[in-house]
């Protein structure tokens, strides 16, 4: 395109209006990849049309909800931004969900259409919903139908995702009322309880979820939305270890779409040798894991095949979405000597709060312990900020740009949204104290605190520590009950050899050094793989069933 038939910068901070405003620039470029598939950013904006025209057809428009059932797919992209342009609302749904919690969701959020992977239809066909309610059902093909398993069944008045496409048209589509104010929809499944619907204005997102214009958060967000495409980058390759479903891939996803970037998704599930296959094949520049679940098999792989592959466009690995031990940090940083290390923190509620950055030489211990972005702080009990170096623990929150709440749960919303000081906040329950310096120590989520002979045990302090042991391939700590102490610490372990799995004893040995006693499990459980969500965060539920099951043994 030449400079006269360039779209105007875009007025507003509407998610729609941002992605038309940057695809024109860039229509040549590789906008995604995933798997077989491969969209230039004027084919994803083509079939975005298409879809929305279809949507639009079947009678979806302003605020109602779209349901995305899917794993990785380009098809995840192009159905966002599509219900964006109508002004609806996708939704993003745990592909591992039974049929009752599929269901539950959408009875939760009222969704009026649904994308599903063929391979996800059997949960569909016996949720308890009625599928004739729905204005569309659209089946889509699995891109990589070979990393996947499941049933296929038939259902009722389902179409073709690519049929559905090729019979709509390929026009922009042109939707009145578009704002910053139009919504953003993150369910956040966190580790207890139902799933909660995050509701934000996309504005506010736009600036606490997907960087303001700042993917690398280095040169500060963009101060007006004329701004957005003079911070579009020459060519810049992305690679998000996470699906899309969850805040860690969806956020950074999108910051580079915005920024004319192009991104790496893995189709099915954790592939560590094709994900160093991807990165030497596409010049993947950041790297993104979620925690030890996902970083260690990378990192595992690495070192089991010396000299496979160089990464050498490779200058930054970052973590999100769930706490990674510092010996794995370590060991990153000494494998890849010059890359930055990165650690995010925040939470589909908070959006970013702070990002931990290792130097070379750095040692780092315990859970992260972060620089706070402005209007983030730690608050006692009564709502005061924590003194820097007194060693009080607090709550961590943030004040800025917010969610307007949860989705059906006002009483939630009350207790998650508290004014302090004239200002709102947002409490998310993460535990914490602040540093001398100023930055933030974290120590874990306080719902999951355990009150163990009136000592408070955070079992994210545990899991950090314990992950370290050679025998140890992962591990989730719980409270159980106890008649003496009133809970005991159990440690649920997942080993690094079946044959030869760690006993309490080697678990307790190696945890003396660095852990007061009461900290240490009195319990343990050996099982063969420890149960986390598919962006590997931790399931606490299970692990507290499968603690008390056990007898405490």
């Amino acid at each position: 395109m030449t400079d006269e038939s360039l779209p105007s910068p875009p007025s507003t901070y509407n998610f729609a209006d941002l992605w038309e405003s940057i695809w024109p620039r860039c229509a040549d470029r590789t906008a995604i990849v995933c798997g077989p598939q491969r969209r230039t950013f004027g084919e994803l904006a083509e079939r975005t049309n298409r879809l929305a025209h279809h949507l639009r057809d079947a009678g979806v428009g302003p605020g109602d909800f779209v349901g995305l059932f899917l794993r990785n797919d380009a098809a995840y992209v192009e159905a966002m931004l599509a219900a964006f342009s109508l002004r609806a609302i996708p939704v993003n749904i745990n592909h591992r969900y039974t049929s009752e919690e599929l269901g539950a969701l959408l009875d939760d959020c009222g969704a009026v259409a649904l994308l599903v992977h063929e391979t996800l239809t059997s949960a569909v066909a016996s949720a308890p919903n009625d599928l004739g309610a729905l204005r569309s059902l659209l089946v889509v093909d699995d891109p990589a139908p070979e990393t996947v398993s499941g049933e296929v069944a038939e259902l009722p008045g389902a179409q073709r995702y690519e049929d559905a496409l090729a019979a709509s048209s390929p026009e922009p589509v042109a939707t009145e009322g578009r704002s910053g104010d139009d919504t953003y929809l993150m369910y956040t499944g966190g580790t207890t309880g139902r799933p909660k619907g995050v509701l934000w204005r996309q504005e506010d997102a736009f600036f606490a979820c997907i960087g303001g214009g700042d993917p690398m958060r280095l040169a500060g967000p963009i101060e007006r939305p004329e701004q957005l495409p003079e911070r579009m980058v020459e060519s810049f390759c992305y690679f998000p270890i996470a699906p899309m479903m969850h805040a860690a891939a969806q956020w950074t996803t999108f910051s580079w779409l915005l920024a004319g970037g192009m991104t790496v998704l893995l189709p099915g599930g954790l592939d560590a040798e094709a994900v160093w296959d991807l990165i030497d094949e596409w010049g993947a520049n950041v790297l993104t894991v979620v925690g030890d679940a996902v970083g260690r098999p990378l990192i595992e792989a690495w070192e089991a095949n010396p000299g496979r592959w160089q990464a050498t466009s490779l200058f930054a690995i970052a973590n999100g979405g769930a706490p990674m031990s510092p010996t794995l940090k370590a060991r990153i940083g000494e494998l890849f000597p010059g890359r930055a290390i990165t650690d995010g923190f925040g939470s589909s509620e908070s959006g970013v709060q702070g990002t931990q950055r290792i130097q070379a030489g750095d040692n780092p211990s315990g859970l992260a312990r972060f620089a706070p972005n402005a209007g983030t702080g730690v608050f006692d009990e009564d709502l005061r900020p924590v003194e820097p170096g007194s060693g009080a623990i607090g709550r961590v929150a943030n004040t800025g740009h917010l969610p307007q709440g949860y989705l059906n749960d006002p009483e939630k919303t009350a207790a998650t949204f508290v004014e302090v000081d004239g200002k709102r906040y947002c409490f998310t329950g993460d535990m914490a104290t602040v540093e001398a310096d100023g930055t933030i120590q974290l120590l874990g989520r306080g719902s999951q605190c355990i009150n163990t002979g009136g000592e408070k045990v955070f079992p994210e302090e545990v899991e950090s520590a314990l992950v370290d042991h050679p025998a140890v391939q992962d591990v989730l700590v719980v409270g159980i009950p106890d008649e003496r102490w009133g809970s005991a610490v159990a440690a649920v372990v997942s080993p690094t050899d079946a044959a030869a799995p760690p006993t309490l004893d080697d678990v307790k040995a190696h945890l003396r050094a660095s852990l007061a006693g009461y900290k240490i499990p009195k319990h343990l459980v050996v099982v063969p793989r420890v149960e986390r969500s598919p962006a590997g965060k931790a399931d606490y539920r299970w692990a507290k069933a499968v603690a008390e099951a056990a007898g405490g043994s």
